[in-house]
């Protein structure tokens, strides 16, 4: 049996920060054990927040409603490079796995922010 494919998967966007998810995750587990409520689940809800706002904006009708979910995704992405900096500040990850974060995110914040942009086009 073939599985459905909805159009949110379609995105490079939401693909580029699915990969992202599974970075924050495979980082966070590397982390000490004293920040598994802190900072780890603080930086894998944002990661999936970014994710989860990019589909949800794709499934709503209204231009104005898929750019609010759209700026929504991106503003938790900023979180999310803001936990990185404190991350790498704090020495929980080395310096390659922060830039490699870093350009991840920096990938997905064009990407979001393009797509914002053209919805928003569309609604003026």
């Amino acid at each position: 049996m073939q599985v459905k494919e909805f159009s949110f998967e379609k995105l490079n966007v939401w693909q580029k920060s699915r990969v992202l998810v599974k970075e924050i995750y495979s980082n966070t587990k590397l982390f000490p054990q004293d920040e598994r409520y802190g900072l780890c689940s603080q930086m894998q809800r944002a990661a999936i927040s970014v994710m989860s706002n990019i589909a949800e904006g794709s499934s709503r009708k209204s231009k104005k409603d898929q750019s609010n979910f759209y700026q929504i995704g991106y503003s938790s992405l900023m979180e999310l490079i803001n936990d990185i900096i404190i991350i790498r500040d704090l020495e929980f990850i080395k310096q390659n796995e922060y830039e490699k974060l870093r350009n991840m995110s920096a990938e997905v914040s064009m990407m979001l922010n393009a797509l914002y942009v053209s919805i928003r086009g569309k609604n003026a």
